[in-house]
């Protein structure tokens, strides 16, 4: 049976991921995940997919001591901000490295996911993964998960095999992640994120055309065609219900259609 390898939240959005061995359904999505976000003047957000700059920051958070550790990739030297108490001054810190006015928003509540209906853990198989990066030059497993974002990793013997936690565009699929109910939406709309050097931003040149060539080539039999007007769409956004909040997801759990 498929099963959680990898379990990633991004608690700020559009900046790296938390890598945990469990995590606890907060309303609907894991805990920590997009919990904040950068957003401009307007209140409009500055994620990966309006600023390429974004890719050259690492970061890191410590969800205990609310911690937030940032630098430019190259850089030796992190700056470490209370997330309750320094917010001020990580907002004039990232100001000054985009070079215009931002701060930094919290939703502790749901998180701040781009999919507002679909708004639960994104699901991909590791074999996906795997199968795309060796479309590409250059390009390993591990590069094209950070390319992809997803939060739930599967070990499942196989690629595409997460196109089978989706039905058609009227239904849900119900399944499993150890005891945690899950209900697969749709296969997830990719944005420009992927093209690009998860380090630099500097676009991959051919990505977006190469992947919707060899997507439409390899779609599984057990993918759903209704949802594929384009073939830029890999991994399984999906909803949690409120009878699996406060319920926890961890490494090693089952994945159960």
């Amino acid at each position: 049976m498929p099963t959680v390898t990898s379990l990633r939240v991004y608690p700020v959005k559009s900046l790296d991921p938390l890598e945990l061995d469990a995590v606890d359904v907060n309303a609907g999505a894991l805990r920590h995940d997009r919990e904040f976000a950068i957003v401009d003047g307007d209140r409009e957000f500055v994620n990966g997919k309006r600023e390429p700059a974004l890719h050259r920051l690492a970061s890191d958070y410590d969800p205990e001591r609310r911690e937030f550790s940032v630098r430019e990739r190259g850089d030796d030297e992190w700056a470490t901000f209370s997330m309750d108490a320094e917010r001020g001054e990580l907002n004039a810190w990232l100001s000054e490295f985009l070079d215009y006015p931002v701060s930094v928003v919290r939703d502790a509540s749901g998180g701040m996911p781009d999919d507002t209906e679909a708004d639960g853990p994104t699901v991909i198989a590791r074999e996906t993964a795997a199968e795309i990066a060796g479309w590409y030059d250059g390009i390993d497993t591990e590069e094209m998960l950070r390319r992809l974002r997803p939060n739930v990793v599967v070990e499942a013997d196989e690629p595409f095999w997460e196109d089978r936690l989706y039905a058609d565009r009227d239904s849900v699929q119900s399944f499993s992640v150890g005891d945690v109910g899950v209900e697969g939406v749709q296969p997830c709309q990719r944005c420009v994120v992927p093209t690009r050097n998860p380090d630099t931003g500097a676009e991959t040149p051919g990505f977006r055309e190469l992947f919707v060539e060899r997507r439409e080539a390899t779609l599984p039999d057990w993918a759903n065609r209704d949802w594929f007007d384009h073939f830029f769409r890999v991994m399984v956004n999906t909803r949690i219900p409120e009878a699996s909040w406060g319920k926890t997801v961890r490494v090693g759990d089952a994945v159960d259609l």
